[in-house]
């Protein structure tokens, strides 16, 4: 622990001589990696495949369509599951674990984004643990191996496809929860930046800020260590540079791909080094607004930043170097200040312009919001200590603060 100005910080460190374990899965990445589904799926056992996705991949896209060629071109029959909302519901887990079960199934295909991804590993929780999805909150709750998992992840910034997290909404208390094991890596990850194209702006900006906040809550960590440091700031650097450019150019494949392979890096980073207080808030806000993950997390972005410097300000000033500033020459406050309000404009440049008003938060369930988040099991990693008192405060720092 350190002691500054009678305030208490959490001290980050990040020593070779600390016990680190790193988990991650087989991942193809380049393009074409989709038109090896079949191939993998066969290869990992599977005689019948379940193929999660949603409505819009299936109806206006040709990535489902060939998905099922490729099982059909190696002989495996498939069932598809397409209903999944953006924020994957416990009541969709629990209609597609029945439908596998029901249809004999014995592998899961995940052709989608982070909602998608998330939606099939719960599937494949409740299935071989014959528990309803909502009983394996928290970290280490899976005592039993999911069913052979293949992800195709079609958004660059949640990284599922590599991540020992699965993400779910509670409808009942209105708040999103955290199942952390390693029970739910993904067996193999195809990464292709051609199914990325068909993202549109929205989704772009909203699930790479998703991407950057992975590698910038990651490298923070107070669950670092030197491994995920490589890919968290690699992550940064990729990220970046490459968002302002795919917005600008969506269907440039160089920058989809850059975006992708940022996307990996940040995703490897954080699902060994967990996250911190944005998503701790951010999965709060968002099961009880039901909106974008990523806005949320680029509304919170400044705020927790701030809170989050004086613990480890040799980090931040890092991460300021990663992105073209001179830090560590200026007093705490003022670094952390430059540090926030760069990446305040950084968001605002790719279009996120909302204010949690704009969502239509209001003070009345700040109390609330700081509950949810103070029991997500983020929290524990954020590297400044942060009460449910310090969580209400920072609801209230973010909600009075809107632009410039």
């Amino acid at each position: 622990m350190a002691k500054e100005d009678g305030l208490v910080y959490q001290c980050h460190s990040s020593s070779l001589l600390e016990l680190r374990k790193f988990m991650a899965p087989e991942f193809v990445f380049g393009a074409g990696a989709r038109m090896l589904a079949g191939q993998y799926a066969r290869n990992l056992g599977a005689r019948k495949v379940l193929l999660v996705t949603d409505t819009n991949l299936r109806e206006n896209t040709p990535w489902m369509q060939q998905m099922l060629q490729s099982f059909k071109y190696v002989g495996l029959p498939c069932v598809v599951f397409d209903q999944v909302s953006p924020n994957s519901r416990s009541s969709e887990i629990m209609i597609g674990a029945s439908l596998f079960s029901q249809e004999q199934c014995n592998a899961i295909v995940a052709l989608g984004g982070g909602s998608v991804i998330d939606c099939a590993k719960g599937i494949g929780i409740a299935c071989s643990n014959k528990n309803h999805i909502l009983d394996f909150e928290g970290v280490d709750q899976v005592l039993r191996p999911i069913p052979p998992l293949l992800c195709i992840p079609t958004t660059s910034g949640t990284a599922s496809e590599v991540s020992q997290s699965a993400i779910v909404l509670n409808e009942q208390r209105k708040t999103k929860i955290a199942i952390i094991t390693k029970a739910v890596v993904p067996d193999v990850a195809l990464l292709d930046p051609m199914v990325t194209t068909t993202m549109d702006h929205q989704l772009t900006v909203y699930t790479g800020i998703d991407g950057l906040s992975h590698a910038v809550e990651a490298y923070v960590s107070n669950a670092s260590s030197p491994v995920t440091d490589i890919h968290a700031t690699e992550a940064i650097r990729l990220i970046w540079e490459a968002l302002p450019e795919v917005v600008a150019q969506p269907s440039n494949l160089k920058w989809r791909a850059q975006m992708l392979l940022g996307s990996l890096q940040a995703g490897l980073a954080f699902s060994n080094a967990s996250l911190g207080a944005i998503h701790a808030m951010s999965h709060s806000l968002g099961g009880y607004l039901d909106s974008p993950h990523g806005e949320l997390n680029a509304i919170l972005f400044r705020t927790v930043i701030k809170y989050n410097y004086p613990a480890c300000p040799e980090r931040f000033n890092r991460i300021g170097q990663l992105i073209g500033l001179v830090l560590n020459h200026l007093p705490v406050e003022s670094a952390a200040d430059t540090l926030s309000q760069t990446i305040e404009q950084f968001r605002h440049k790719i279009g996120i312009t909302s204010s949690l008003r704009d969502l239509g938060v209001n003070r009345s369930i700040l109390a609330d919001l700081a509950v949810n988040a103070s029991q997500d099991a983020n929290i524990t990693t954020n590297p400044r200590s942060v009460t449910q008192t310090d969580l209400e405060g920072l609801y209230e720092q973010a909600l009075q603060t809107s632009g410039f």
